[in-house]
């Protein structure tokens, strides 16, 4: 039988087994993993007559669990002993209030290996929206903006027509964002649901699509994505730690579209592995039948790092 651990054993010879830890992961060790993007802002609004962009979703990669853009649970990531870049990427911006402008994109996420794209933008004015691991919404006519392949969907279009030109919803990690209506701001995607941390969280909603006049904004998708708004509401923003995309607004008055949410880096590795982390990580940690689960909600810059011995 191999031996996993002496951590509890009666044996009063710590050299031995440290002899031993260190050669059971010096072969590497296959760590679970859920990593988020930060998701994209709404777009913001003058007093034009359009509705607006939700924020889309980052993008969602996992290997217990489904992916986002129903890409099937990805492989446990291998690493050896070492140290490796860790990344909680920030929500994008909403676009500022009498500007019409568009939201700002998320920020990447990264574990190692793992790369996660931050959610693309929800527009402002007339234009399509931004590009990500989920897409943001268009708006006045402007497409959707395209996803990244296994990390999320596209965004909704918005409408060129009246009375409230409802504007796209933004994509989120299991549904592309709605398209907008004459009379509705389009809905953002749904998010997906993950079990690594013990219960069943479902994360990475898109933003809800904003709308002219005082007709109802578009919902924001599940998993934390912020509710569109009408005239002179500010957008809804994105839940913290999920990577849902904030929601955008309508034109008549000015009001500023929602911030996107945080992302998050969760990942899980066997217990008697020592693992560090540089000072500008934020994180919790818990262990259960010999595997710790690491929860990791924040970076402070992008070049933080977690240690592997």
């Amino acid at each position: 039988m191999a031996v996993t651990s002496m951590a509890n054993s009666s044996i009063a010879n710590y050299n031995k087994y440290n002899t031993i830890r260190g050669a059971v992961f010096a072969g590497g060790a296959d760590l679970g993993f859920l990593v988020i993007a930060g998701g994209g802002g709404g777009g913001g609004s003058d007093a034009g007559s359009s509705g607006h962009g939700g924020g889309g979703a980052g993008g969602y990669r996992t290997s217990e669990g489904t992916s986002g853009g129903g890409n099937s649970a990805e492989d446990q990531v291998s690493l050896t002993p070492g140290t490796y870049t860790i990344t909680v990427g920030a929500g994008g911006s909403g676009g500022p209030s009498g500007v019409s402008g568009p939201g700002s994109p998320g920020s990447d996420s990264v574990l190692a290996t793992v790369t996660c794209i931050g959610g693309g933008l929800g527009f402002g004015a007339s234009g399509a929206g931004g590009s990500g691991g989920s897409g943001g919404g268009g708006a006045n006519g402007g497409v959707g903006g395209a996803a990244t392949p296994n990390q999320g969907y596209a965004g909704g279009q918005g409408v060129s027509g009246g009375p409230y030109y409802g504007g796209g919803g933004g994509g989120g990690a299991s549904a592309v964002g709605s398209n907008g209506t004459g009379g509705i701001g389009g809905a953002g995607g749904n998010g997906v649901a993950s079990s690594i941390t013990g219960s069943s969280v479902t994360r990475a909603g898109g933003g809800g699509g904003g709308v002219y006049g005082t007709a109802a904004g578009g919902a924001g998708g599940s998993g934390g994505g912020g509710a569109g708004s009408g005239a002179g509401i500010a957008g809804g923003n994105g839940t913290t730690n999920t990577g849902s995309g904030g929601g955008g607004v309508g034109g008549l008055t000015g009001s500023a579209g929602g911030n996107g949410g945080s992302g998050l880096v969760v990942f899980t590795a066997p217990s008697n592995i020592n693992v560090s982390f540089s000072g500008g990580v934020t994180q919790t940690n818990s262990t259960n039948a010999g595997i710790t689960t690491y929860v990791v909600t924040a970076t402070s810059t992008t070049s933080e790092t977690v240690t592997l011995a």
